[in-house]
């Protein structure tokens, strides 16, 4: 496969991105949305209905929904055919994590099973246990989940204390240790587990629920997604057949962590179909209530909040599908590769992985917050909605690697890419410096393209972060891993510049096909996410720059921030109302 052939990740900081070459929700195709309805149609008839009962750990409930689930294909997507799967592109995977996204527990017990309960043995099980545990899988008959945390080992997962050795007649390895936090571990018939062979070499292992040795702890009474299951899990003297490890020998962290960068993006897309569970029924309820003599959808405040929500969901989106459309891509380049072939396709994209799960949290951590500022008192009431979507969406800027772990591997994955060659960052960065320091250039020609202040926006986002990263590397070099603080406003430049970009070419792409009348609701998303995208780009490379410089350096650097920040600021707080006007008048979600 030929590196024409596809996008290198990482690589949209440095080169310029057209609309065409993104893939958005909007190019969906009408079998990839009979899935989604599938799906949501489910969630819907289904799953809310025994709501209450899933939240007390109503388990038989649970289990006969996974069956149901099996039924109707929601659990197959990425099986292969050969096995009882569909063998599903990851859009269509990802799609469908999005609309089963209705009811938290349920959805978290979902995700763990089709994503890393399943990808590991997908990815690295032999035929053999590929052919005994996958059928069910597929159809719900079993249930799987992943066993990576430990006591003393959540971030930081290869300091695992979990011990594997050889048993003398060499067709077992016993295992010893424990497992913490363990999503569906009260429920799971097979298991995913890591462990040091001798104390030394990371390795994962494919476990049944029969193993002579493994035992369930209680399960954990958490702030949300209650009617999940989470426990601990024991390995006591564990039997396991040598033909049970996953993968090779001492390799266990490449499973661990290319299937997280699934789990990422899938957390993505779930995130956002969260966040416009939580919309739709904020904007209900403004539509119902009133106070004052009017409808809450009516006050100012109100419809700015609304408006903010789906901007921000929008955006999300769009950086999840973009993401999840260049691993399609590269895995089509590959000749529809498999196996391990597949993740180190995927392991392409991790730089983005990484953004869109941050994007995806973090937005729905907003819209769940006004939420339940909208349902005012009621919103704090387990009787309404927003009370339990506010607590079940906390723990996604945990899961799959917590926010902050994700933002330090962000500028490390990328400055690796770059000492490699794979991407010229740096050469970017050194002519970033010398277009600074010499004399300004004036456009003569102006472009009225649409949204061409946006793209401008866009280009010195670009510039900003080569910029603070250009300054980083160089003052730090390889003691950069040290400079948490610098790292994390680094990250946050860069998914704040991938997001406004996916934002933009989104939006045009959708005009393109639609016209920009019919798209003038993504249009505004775009402007809204742009001018926000600056403004919060000054704040991180300010910071940045004045920890690492003073005096005149570092007043120097901070006239060439306001040089690449200078615009004529958008009117958000018209584009936002024109937005909150459209929902209003649609009475549920449109773009």
């Amino acid at each position: 496969m030929s590196e024409a052939s596809y996008v290198k990740g990482g690589s949209f900081l440095v080169r310029e991105t057209t609309p065409e070459e993104v893939f958005t929700p909007e190019d969906l195709t009408s079998e990839q949305l009979m899935y989604a309805k599938t799906a949501r149609d489910f969630v819907e008839n289904e799953v809310l209905p025994l709501s209450d009962r899933i939240e007390e750990k109503d388990f038989a409930v649970t289990k006969a929904l996974f069956k149901k689930a099996g039924e109707l294909g929601l659990l197959m997507a990425d099986i292969p055919e050969e096995f009882g799967g569909l063998g599903l592109d990851k859009a269509s995977s990802a799609l469908i994590a999005e609309n089963m996204s209705g009811q938290g527990s349920f959805s978290v017990m979902y995700g763990a099973h089709t994503g890393i309960g399943t990808l590991p043995l997908v990815y690295y099980g032999t035929p053999e246990l590929k052919a005994k545990y996958l059928p069910g899988i597929a159809d719900g008959t079993t249930i799987a989940c992943y066993a990576l945390t430990e006591p003393t080992a959540g971030s930081d997962a290869l300091s695992g204390r979990a011990k594997a050795v050889l048993s003398a007649d060499g067709t077992h390895y016993i295992l010893n240790g424990t497992k913490q936090f363990i999503t569906n571990g009260g429920i799971a018939d097979c298991f995913t587990v890591f462990a040091k062979i001798d104390g030394e070499q990371f390795t994962g292992f494919f476990l049944d629920k029969s193993t002579p040795g493994l035992s369930i702890g209680a399960e954990e009474h958490k702030m949300g997604i209650r009617g999940s299951s989470t426990t601990t899990v024991i390995l006591d003297e564990a039997r396991v057949p040598v033909g049970n490890v996953l993968g090779a020998i001492g390799q266990g962290h490449k499973i661990a962590f290319n299937v997280l960068n699934i789990g990422r993006f899938k957390l993505g897309a779930a995130c956002a179909g969260a966040s416009k569970n939580a919309i739709q029924g904020a904007l209900s309820y403004a539509l119902e209530r009133k106070q004052f003599g009017k409808r809450l959808a009516d006050f100012g405040l109100i419809r700015e909040k609304l408006a903010e929500m789906l901007v921000r969901t929008y955006v999300a989106e769009a950086s999840s599908y973009r993401t999840v459309g260049m691993i399609d891509a590269l895995l089509r380049a590959g000749g529809g590769a498999h196996g391990e072939a597949a993740l180190q396709s995927i392991e392409e994209y991790s730089v983005e992985c990484a953004m869109v799960k941050i994007l995806g949290s973090e937005a729905l951590d907003y819209v769940v917050d006004e939420a339940v500022q909208v349902y005012g008192g009621y919103g704090y009431c387990a009787e309404y909605p927003a009370e339990r979507y506010y607590r079940d969406s906390r723990i996604n800027r945990i899961f799959e690697g917590t926010n902050e772990v994700n933002r330090l591997l962000i500028p490390g994955m990328l400055l690796r890419k770059a000492t490699k060659g794979e991407i010229p960052l740096f050469q970017a960065a050194k002519a970033l410096q010398e277009e600074l320091m010499g004399i300004p250039s004036f456009d003569l020609e102006e472009d009225f393209s649409l949204l061409a202040a946006e793209k401008k926006l866009v280009a010195n986002l670009k510039k900003t972060c080569l910029f603070v990263a250009g300054v980083a590397a160089q003052k730090y070099g390889k003691g950069l891993a040290d400079q948490q603080m610098i790292l994390a406003r680094t990250a946050d430049l860069i998914t704040n510049t991938y997001a406004a970009e996916s934002t933009v070419l989104r939006a045009l792409k959708d005009a393109a096909r639609r016209g920009e009348a019919a798209a003038a609701l993504p249009l505004a998303a775009a402007r809204i996410a742009c001018e926000a995208a600056m403004s919060r780009a000054e704040g991180f490379a300010r910071e940045a720059v004045a920890a690492m410089e003073e005096g005149d350096t570092l007043a120097t650097m901070l006239a060439a921030l306001r040089r690449l920040a200078r615009r004529t600021p958008a009117n958000t707080a018209a584009l936002r109302d024109q937005i909150a006007g459209r929902l209003v008048e649609a009475e549920r979600i449109v773009l």
